[in-house]
This record gives C-alpha cells, structure tokens and sequence, in this order.
C-alpha cells in the first residue's frame, strides 16, 4: 500500500522521508488522498486512526512529558506551554498547531485548535487516546470556529 500511494502521488521528495526532515505539506495531502482511494477509509477516520497511533509513538519517544503530568487534562494543559516549546527547540521550522486551553471546572476542559493545516480529526484521536492512558472516561463535543477547518473548539468532559 505505501508503494502504490507514494507512486500514484507526485512528490517532490519522490517519498523519501527521515524523522528529522521537513516536508512540504501539500505532500501529505496527496498521500493521505490516495491512502482514502485505495482503502476506503475517510479522511477524518485516517486523520484519527493517525493521531491515535502518533500518541503510542509519543508515548514511546518522549515518556518524561507523560511522568510530569499527573491527569490528562494537565498533559493537555502543558502541550503548548511545554511540549511545543521542546518541539521547537529540535525543529525551529515545524509549524506547530497551537491549543489554547480554558479549564471551566474539575470535569470539563476547553481546547482551542488553530492550524492552518486543518487536522482537527488527527487531534481528536490524540486527546482520545491521551484520556485513556490517564484511565479518564470522557465525552468531547467539536465546534468548529472558522468555515475552513482551521479553528476547532473541543470541549472535554470526564465522568
């Protein structure tokens, strides 16, 4: 499947990648279309199944941001205060979606995604499975802010 996705895409890199790289994100969207042709998936379920499995690659990459936070709505808390700001030093031209967070009470967080890349649906699979490694049963309602998909609002409640 990567094989037949990377060669029916035209790519300026011609698909290869490193971890330490930088790519055009007009590359992504064709990988990720072709991904939808070829398997039947949507893009919002692609974009999700990929936040989900990127949360396990964190996990495994960068466990020190998950032991200095104690609850998920703290880790959630810290991803721009701290988590983007390491993210930055490594790659100063990743350009990063920023989450700004409002905690209403001790049951209900509101995160605030803005991205000009639109990947709510990648987000929403990584709170999914940040709530479940913290063990939090939570439901979670989207707004979106902006016509084109470039401001979500999450609002996260926990039972």
């Amino acid at each position: 499947m990567v094989d037949l996705i990377i060669e029916t895409s035209e790519l300026p890199s011609g698909g290869a990648y490193t971890a330490v790289g930088t790519y055009d994100y007009g590359e992504m969207l064709q990988l990720i279309t072709n991904l939808t042709k070829n398997t039947n998936i949507s893009i919002p379920d692609l974009l999700k199944a990929y936040g989900k499995y990127n949360f396990v690659t964190f996990l495994k990459s960068y466990q020190g941001f998950f032991e200095q936070t104690e609850s998920s709505f703290e880790f959630l808390e810290s991803i721009d205060k701290n988590i983007h700001v390491e993210v930055k030093k490594l790659y100063p031209d990743a350009e990063l979606p920023s989450f700004q967070t409002n905690r209403v009470n001790d049951n209900t967080l509101e995160m605030v995604n803005t991205s000009s890349r639109k990947l709510g649906h990648l987000a929403i699979g990584l709170i999914e499975k940040t709530m479940e490694y913290y063990g939090d049963e939570m439901t979670m309602d989207t707004e979106s802010l902006r016509d084109d998909g470039s401001q979500i609002k999450f609002t996260i409640t926990t039972s």
